[in-house]
């Protein structure tokens, strides 16, 4: 018996070679989340010209936007779980919606085996021209002697920019009147205007804008200084701690893919992710390599998930 069961179980690692040698077999569709043109498209798209390379199948993106990244997540979960459809997952799609929609059409523990991470993008806080204050700390300030008197856009309820919103308030102990828009496109033209004072969003959405001089980036959300704005502090060095968010971006496939797929797939991640072309690539988006395999995507999934969930109770938000 004992040898039956060695036998059986080898022939189960010779299949599972077998399969993973043999796959890709046709071309690979990365699912974004996201309508084209963002940052989480572009990021997505440098990674999948490189993985048509690595896999030698072509590697589609399928932009399917729609309900803060929701639907697109959803018709990734459906697929088939053979790594012929895989999900370019966010923060906002893995985290920030499962915790607000209890109608969410997927489970992001339940539908989804974490494959690899691939990349970050570092988030800003930016105001107006107009608004009355050169730095964080004089914002701050301003902010609370002036409660709810600055308007603070956010692509949406539940938006990652909203919650790193909600998240700065939490910490400076400031409040400000939220104006959610239908993305942060729309949201970053009103601060142009001066409709709205004040935005937390992804550097690459407002850059240039400060290189012209019609808005001001006041700090950024991550643990080091951003090297595309080298004299701009982090919010820790300005004062407000723990409110460091970055966007982070990773690939994950739908459950019971099989794990000789899952291993492959996360190896030409990384592989990806530590090339130095590939890191002066996404440095031109404003973003940079994150390699980090499964086991840690799941650690940053659950760490995530317990931040989220406190400024969430705090600021008692509410989506459906």
């Amino acid at each position: 018996m004992k040898k039956v069961i060695v036998a059986m179980a080898f022939c189960g690692a010779l299949a599972a070679t077998a399969q993973a040698q043999s796959y890709p077999t046709r071309p690979i569709d990365v699912v974004v989340p996201f309508a084209p043109g963002g940052t989480v498209n572009l990021t997505a798209r440098l990674f999948a010209t490189r993985m048509a390379e690595k896999l030698g199948q072509p590697v589609i993106v399928d932009n399917k936007p729609g309900a803060g990244g929701n639907i697109g997540a959803a018709y990734a979960a459906k697929a088939a779980p053979d790594g012929h459809t895989l999900l370019y997952a966010t923060m906002g799609n893995q985290v920030i919606q499962p915790l607000l929609s209890k109608n969410l059409p997927y489970s992001p523990s339940r539908d989804f085996v974490p494959i690899a991470l691939f990349a970050t993008v570092p988030n800003v806080l930016a105001v107006s021209a107009d608004t009355p204050a050169r730095s964080i700390e004089e914002l701050v300030a301003y902010a609370r002697a002036n409660p709810g008197k600055l308007n603070m856009g956010s692509a949406g309820i539940g938006s990652v920019n909203h919650m790193l919103g909600e998240l700065f308030m939490y910490r400076a102990g400031v409040e400000f009147a939220h104006v959610p828009y239908k993305g942060a496109g729309p949201a970053a033209a009103d601060l142009l205007s001066g409709q709205i004072q004040v935005l937390f969003v992804n550097l690459p959405t407002v850059q240039a804008y400060m290189k012209s001089g019609k808005i001001r980036i006041l700090g950024v959300a991550s643990a080091e200084r951003s090297p595309a704005i080298p004299d701009v502090p982090t919010f820790a060095q300005a004062g407000v701690s723990g409110a460091e968010t970055e966007s982070w971006s990773a690939l994950m496939a739908p459950a019971a893919t099989p794990p000789a797929v899952v291993q492959k797939l996360q190896d030409t991640v990384l592989a990806i992710a530590r090339e130095p072309a590939m890191g002066n690539l996404l440095a031109e988006q404003g973003a940079r390599p994150l390699p980090g395999d499964s086991a840690e995507l799941k650690a940053l999934i659950e760490s995530d998930t317990r931040r989220w969930a406190d400024v969430i109770e705090h600021a008692r938000i509410q989506l459906d």
